[in-house]
């Protein structure tokens, strides 16, 4: 009886071995399972990866940007053309003024000095040829001065011969033609002529063009006309 009862016991314990061991082998094929779920997480996650750094996404934003650059840059090209334009108009514009400023003013400055010479050179007092004689000559230059010259030896004996006096008036006068060095001046001029022919004065009435030239910065007479 003893006998039989362990062998029971003994084949009772190799059951529970059995089962034991068969319990143990089914959990790890259980913890396997959700291992095997979670592949499909891991690879949603390198598809998104690979979405998000798809490279077709990121050349759009710089063919973008290309012709961004390309217009800014043509944008600052046409800036500074106009700017330079501008720069150049103005400089042009300021030497223009200036030219007409000086064009001018050279007018007004011959105009005065002709208007001084015409008088001296209508003007004559028997008494003081060689004056009035040098003070004509220290106003002219060129061609004026060089005729001047030659017939002054003539002229001044003439004038003490016959005792003449003249005085000449300008009574109007214009500008005709102006450079910077050269002014052409009309003068209207009224003379007082008396000689021992005519005692009493008269009144001659003369028109000249009077060519000046700016010589060592002084305006003289190059060309005097009685037309």
């Amino acid at each position: 009886m003893t006998v039989t009862t362990d062998k029971k016991t003994t084949d009772a314990k190799t059951t529970d071995a059995k089962t034991t061991d068969a319990n143990s082998d089914s959990k790890p094929e259980e913890l396997t399972e959700p291992t095997e779920e979670a592949a499909p997480t891991e690879e949603t996650a390198e598809d998104a990866t690979e979405n998000t750094e798809t490279p077709e996404n990121s050349e759009p934003a710089e063919t973008t940007a290309a012709p961004s650059s390309g217009k800014r840059g043509l944008l600052i090209g046409a800036v500074a053309v106009v700017l330079v334009a501008a720069l150049a108009g103005a400089g042009f514009l300021g030497w223009k003024l200036w030219d007409v400023t000086s064009v001018e003013e050279a007018g007004r400055q011959a105009q005065e000095a002709a208007n001084a010479y015409a008088q001296v050179l209508t003007s004559i007092d028997s008494n003081k040829v060689d004056e009035n004689f040098n003070q004509v000559l220290d106003g002219a230059t060129g061609e004026f001065k060089d005729m001047y010259s030659q017939s002054s030896t003539q002229l001044r004996q003439l004038l003490i011969d016959n005792k003449a006096t003249a005085h000449g008036v300008v009574v109007d006068s214009a500008v005709q033609s102006a450079t910077r060095d050269k002014v052409v001046v009309l003068l209207f001029v009224d003379q007082s002529v008396s000689n021992t022919n005519i005692p009493d004065p008269r009144i001659d009435r003369s028109r000249i063009k009077m060519t000046m030239e700016l010589v060592d910065d002084r305006w003289r007479a190059s060309k005097v006309e009685l037309p």
